[in-house]
């Protein structure tokens, strides 16, 4: 789990200050200047953007890596009208006044993946990556992650990892109880627990999780375990992690029981279930509400699982709680691009 910041813009003010601070990110995670001209442009752009065409929105900035090589995955969200005309919003000389010209066209070349989901009436959400040149070689493309802290605090008290084994992939959310610097050790002494011994069941990983937790405050966990390639899964949790399987027109609700981990822990169940190639599987800690349904956004469903994360958070975040949403979609691993 590496660092992921929320940039907000709500005034043209604070783009040269979100153009700071990833400028800042690059350079604390050892990302070379190219890398950091390139994200500072994106960010830009889509600052103002945002400014012009939506009022206020945010910009999510989050490490990433492939082998020893890190990149940066930029989102950009907003609640504006969306664009009509996607084509001509991407080809030169569209960029917006005020703005330093590069158009969302040359965002497009700049960086890896670039991605638009802007119904007319929906929002607005922009995702890309930039990586060395030349990029590495990707080793999946089938995860997207939005975990963040609650407003005030600087360090989330939710947690997540992903290990994967062979074709077999391992996924957990925790949300440590509270917020702050306890939440957060409680929740990454889950996430350990995982990266430790990636090979139990999930019910077996959660017995490990009460145990491992009893000197913390305790946790929320949900463990899935993913045969990729057979196209099944199995989950397991306790306390409020929601867990939801997507796959075509069938939606299916994973049950994680009552507790707490580290202290209460009243009963551990297994869940089997089908999870066909580019199915999603879609985590979540209770920072974000329950009413949200893919079917309501025409197309996100086939976008990539980062902007389906962005989305989900951009619309449904409670706003008083730190908020994770982890999305996996089953594409194994001789099938990966």
């Amino acid at each position: 789990m590496l660092a992921q910041i929320r940039l907000p813009v709500t005034e043209r003010s604070q783009i040269g200050a979100a153009r700071r601070a990833a400028v800042t990110l690059c350079e604390s995670h050892g990302l070379d200047t190219t890398q950091a001209g390139k994200l500072a442009l994106c960010v830009t752009e889509a600052g103002t953007n945002i400014v012009k065409h939506a009022g206020s929105g945010q910009i999510l900035l989050r490490v990433l890596e492939r082998g020893a090589t890190r990149g940066i995955e930029m989102l950009a969200l907003d609640r504006g009208p969306g664009i009509v005309n996607v084509g001509a919003s991407l080809r030169d000389g569209a960029s917006s006044a005020g703005g330093q010209g590069i158009g969302l066209g040359a965002m497009a070349r700049l960086g890896e993946g670039f991605e638009m989901y802007a119904p007319p009436g929906r929002g607005t959400a922009v995702r890309l990556e930039l990586w060395p040149q030349p990029p590495p070689a990707p080793t999946e493309t089938a995860l997207g992650v939005v975990c963040l802290p609650k407003a005030g605090e600087t360090e989330p008290g939710d947690a997540w990892t992903v290990v994967d084994v062979g074709a077999r992939r391992w996924v957990l959310v925790a949300d440590g109880l509270g917020h702050g610097p306890e939440a957060a050790r409680a929740a990454h002494a889950a996430t350990r627990v995982l990266e430790s011994q990636p090979q139990d069941g999930p019910a077996a990983v959660i017995q490990r999780c009460h145990r491992a937790l009893a000197p913390t405050r305790g946790a929320a966990v949900g463990v899935a375990s993913l045969a990729l390639n057979d196209e099944r899964g199995s989950f397991a949790g306790v306390g409020n992690i929601c867990c939801c399987l997507e796959a075509g027109q069938d939606r299916r609700q994973l049950i994680s029981h009552h507790g707490t981990l580290g202290h209460t822990l009243r009963r551990v169940q297994e869940f089997e279930f089908a999870f066909p190639s580019g199915g999603l599987l879609i985590f979540h800690s209770d920072g974000l509400a329950t009413h949200w349904h893919l079917g309501e956004y025409p197309g996100l469903a086939g976008r990539h699982p980062g902007t389906i994360a962005g989305v989900l958070y951009r619309d449904h975040d409670r706003g008083r709680d730190d908020v994770t949403v982890v999305v996996i979609r089953n594409v194994p691993p001789a099938k990966a691009t």
